[in-house]
């Protein structure tokens, strides 16, 4: 393959990383981080970009598809924790999110409060929304040329019109630092980034590049795999471009729209501050190409895993699925299927990332598989008590012991238990294998 088709590649999973998400949560960071914007900048991206293009070349390296590293804990829990994962950021929710955000922030705002407030327009809307998205998904071996190398020149286009702008005529300098920033910008920064929930993501990512590549008739699996860690390369520096950018909006828009908490607001206004009205249409068109692609790339990854696990239905009967199930869910509204994922999603996470990090570290401990199980037992104890916090369901003792872990202010207190899980495998392991 080109340097320019290995590129394209790259570019096409830039633009399936790129959510609406992605672009509300720098510029919030850089009004909250004040004057200690670098710092909070680095850590995000840390954990924003760092972790997203570890997963892909880590799935890349194992096989390409996350089915393939949890079978090493049981065949079993192998299909039920990847179904879990890909219903979770794909039709339960994350999918018809995409189509939600496309409408709260691209359209809604143009309709008149009585309209706004009806039911149809969101019909409608993700209705056409999520078609298109079947269009795209329905020719997996054509998303290089109609992602990589249109819908993604034409969202860096635009994002870069935005940044161009900001950077030549600043609207002012940064504003103070929020608490959380003043006493820990990088810690902060660091959580932000972890919470963008990006992995998830990288882990299903692979197959969709597996069946682009296909589709240019490259199979051979060492050359696949070195294609796709060069395209997880190219994709990170253009989500960490776009988030530093991002980010500077948001840091040197404090002096002159006032601060405000709402990222989404921030990059509105901003917007409107750096171009007018022509702001607010470029950034309408940035926010639905970034969900439009990231839809595509869920509903390929997703459509192709059912179909390898239930094959008499066809990847197009599960595309047309997913496509009718996603329009439905998303008329739940924004502030519905936020309530309804997170508990899940932060159930799931950190059982992803540890489950990721075992595998990387497999030729340290021989594969042995009582290191997986234990592991990911002690990190389930704390991330489905993470889940059910986000519901709203706590327990204040467990709360306190939980709180109490080293790197749980971070959001990362299921790291200790699953490194002290991961040991005790270990021993296990080695008695099992003396006997």
């Amino acid at each position: 393959m080109s340097l320019w088709g290995k590129i394209s590649v790259g570019f096409m999973l830039f633009a399936l990383f790129l959510g609406a998400g992605n672009i509300i949560f720098p510029p919030e960071l850089g009004q909250k981080s004040g004057d200690h914007f670098v710092i909070a900048m680095i850590a995000f991206l840390v954990t924003g970009v760092g972790l997203p293009l570890l997963g892909v070349i880590t799935v890349a390296k194992s096989g390409g598809e996350l089915q393939d590293m949890a079978s090493r804990i049981s065949p079993k829990f192998g299909i039920i924790f990847t179904a879990i994962v890909y219903l979770a950021i794909g039709p339960f929710f994350a999918m018809p999110r995409t189509g939600t955000v496309s409408y709260e922030l691209g359209v809604k705002p143009y309709l008149s409060e009585a309209t706004a407030n009806a039911y149809w327009p969101l019909l409608i809307f993700t209705i056409v929304f999520f078609t298109v998205t079947m269009f795209f998904a329905l020719k997996p071996s054509k998303l290089i040329d109609s992602v990589g190398r249109v819908l993604t020149p034409a969202l860096l286009i635009v994002i870069a019109t935005l940044a161009i702008k900001a950077i030549v005529t600043p609207m002012a300098g940064p504003g103070k630092a929020v608490e959380g920033y003043i006493s820990s910008p990088f810690g902060e920064g660091f959580k932000q980034g972890y919470l963008t929930m990006d992995f998830l993501a990288a882990l299903i990512f692979g197959i969709v590049i597996v069946q682009a590549l296909k589709g240019k008739n490259i199979t051979h699996r060492p050359a696949v795999v070195k294609i796709t860690i060069f395209a997880a390369f190219v994709a990170a520096i253009g989500l960490a471009l776009v988030y530093v950018s991002l980010g500077y909006i948001g840091s040197s828009s404090v002096q002159t729209i006032g601060f405000i908490g709402s990222g989404t607001e921030i990059i509105t206004k901003s917007a409107y501050e750096l171009y007018g009205s022509f702001g607010n249409v470029l950034l309408t068109i940035v926010i639905i190409l970034a969900c439009l692609t990231t839809s595509i790339g869920l509903m390929t990854a997703s459509s192709e895993f059912f179909y390898k696990i239930f094959p008499q239905f066809s990847y197009n009967t599960w595309v047309i699925i997913f496509a009718v199930f996603s329009t439905g869910i998303a008329n739940f509204g924004l502030a519905s299927l936020i309530k309804i994922s997170l508990p899940v999603l932060f159930a799931i996470y950190p059982l992803a990332i540890v489950l990721m990090l075992l595998v990387l570290a497999s030729k340290w401990f021989n594969d042995a598989r009582p290191v997986y199980i234990t592991a990911m037992i002690f990190t389930a104890f704390i991330s489905i008590y993470d889940g059910l916090g986000a519901a709203g369901i706590t327990f204040k003792a467990y709360t306190d012991f939980v709180n109490a872990i080293p790197l749980a202010e971070y959001g990362l207190g299921w790291f200790i238990p699953a490194l002290i899980g991961a040991i005790i495998g270990y021993i296990i392991s080695l008695i099992m294998k003396k006997k």
